[in-house]
């Protein structure tokens, strides 16, 4: 399968993406030279992992007819900013009040089936070229 996402600059450190019908809008922060209008690309791949696990989890519920009212997720990204770059990233699940205690583990299980963050443990082959 092969997807073609365009990336178009409409002007100051401001980057678009057009992915399908949706368009997506990026921009620098005011220190980077930009004007703060739109998040950061490295936020979109943050945004990517949490709304990834976070789906794995709603269709969890989902396929079980399990209850997601209160059902939220928060994750916390860490990084050291000097060689080597490691990360870490830690997911806090709130459960629906009456979620069962039974299916606890399955749904954090669940989250980590995430395709995104499944691609960072084989990530693709990068190639370029300069028309």
């Amino acid at each position: 399968m092969k997807q073609t996402l365009k990336v178009d600059f409409p002007g100051g450190k401001k980057v678009d993406v057009q992915v399908g019908d949706f368009l997506i809008r990026t921009d620098q922060c005011r220190k980077a030279g930009g004007e703060a209008s739109a998040p950061e690309p490295f936020d979109l791949f943050l945004s990517a992992l949490a709304s990834c696990a976070g789906i794995y989890a709603l269709n969890f519920c989902h396929s079980r007819n399990l209850p997601t009212e209160g059902l939220a997720l928060e994750m916390d990204w860490e990084r050291d900013d000097k060689p080597p770059f490691a990360a870490r990233v830690h997911y806090r699940l709130t459960l629906p009040r009456d979620f069962p205690e039974k299916y606890r583990g399955s749904i954090l299980k669940a989250m980590d089936l995430c395709a995104v963050k499944r691609y960072l443990h084989q990530p693709p082959a990068f190639t370029m070229e300069a028309l």
